[in-house]
C-alpha cells in the first residue's frame, strides 16, 4: 500500500523496514511519499506486510523500528548477510519495560544500542537516527522554531551522507555526532523525550540545537 502513494522521487531508492508498529509505518509512508519503493517486514507474511528477510533484501536502505526486545530475533530473521554493505539505519533504542511502560534504559555509558546492532551486522553501515522523536514527527516536523534537530552517528561516513539527505528531505536539521558510540548519548536523550512528555503530556515535541 505504501508503495502506491506516489511523491516527488526525490530520493529513488528501495526501502525496507524492519517493523510494522507505528514508527515503522510512519518511515514507511514516509519514504513513499518521498519517491521511494518501500517494503515492510514482519515475521510472516500478511496482508500489506512481507518477511523481515524479503524486506532486508529488498532494501538499498533498511530501517530497524523494532521494540528492542525483539530487535536480535528480527535481524536473525533478516538475514545479516541480506544486509550486508547496506545502509542500516537503527531508529531503536534499548528501553527497559515494566507491563509494557518504559521505566528507563537497558543500557548505557559503556555501550548502546546502536552498537549492538553494529556488532550483530559486521558488514553492514549502521547509522543510528530517528530514535530521538516520536513517530509523528518523524517526517516534515512543523513545529514553531524549526526545523527540529537529529543527531546521528555510525562509523561510515558515506552512509551517513546518506541519513543526513534523507533527513534533510524529510524536513530537519541534521548533526554528526561521530562514530556508532554516539548512540550512547542519542538513545538517552529518547529517554529526556519520553520523561519530559510524560510530565507536561505535551507528545508534539523536539530537540533543537541553537548556535550563535
Amino acid at each position: 500500500r505504501f508503495g502506491d502513494l506516489g511523491g516527488d522521487a526525490m530520493l529513488n531508492k528501495k526501502v525496507g523496514i524492519l517493523g510494522t508498529g507505528d514508527v515503522g509505518k510512519a518511515l514507511a509512508k514516509g519514504f513513499a511519499v518521498h519517491g521511494c519503493d518501500v517494503k515492510i517486514g514482519s515475521r510472516e507474511r500478511k496482508g500489506e506486510f512481507v518477511t523481515f528477510e524479503e524486506a532486508a533484501k529488498h532494501g538499498d536502505i533498511v530501517v530497524v523500528c523494532t521494540r528492542w526486545g525483539g530487535t536480535q530475533h528480527a535481524l536473525e530473521l533478516a538475514g545479516a548477510k541480506n544486509l550486508a554493505g547496506k545502509v542500516v539505519i537503527d531508529a531503536t533504542n534499548p528501553l527497559k519495560e515494566v507491563d509494557g511502560r518504559p521505566v528507563g534504559m537497558e543500557r548505557g555509558f559503556t555501550d548502546s544500542g546502536g552498537e549492538q546492532v553494529q556488532r550483530w551486522l559486521p558488514d553492514a553501515k549502521v547509522v543510528k537516527a530517528f530514535n530521538i522523536v516520536g513517530n509523528a514527527l518523524m517526517v516534515d516536523p512543523k513545529l514553531p522554531g524549526g526545523p527540529p534537530t537529529m543527531f546521528i552517528g555510525g562509523n561510515d561516513e558515506g552512509a551517513k551522507n546518506v541519513v543526513t539527505e534523507i533527513l534533510t528531505d524529510f524536513g530537519w536539521e541534521t548533526i554528526d555526532l561521530g562514530g556508532i558510540e554516539a548512540a550512547r548519548l542519542l538513545e538517552p536523550m529518547c529517554w529526556v523525550w519520553v520523561s519530559s512528555a510524560m510530565k507536561s503530556g505535551k507528545w508534539m515535541q523536539a530537540f533543537k540545537m541553537l548556535r550563535a
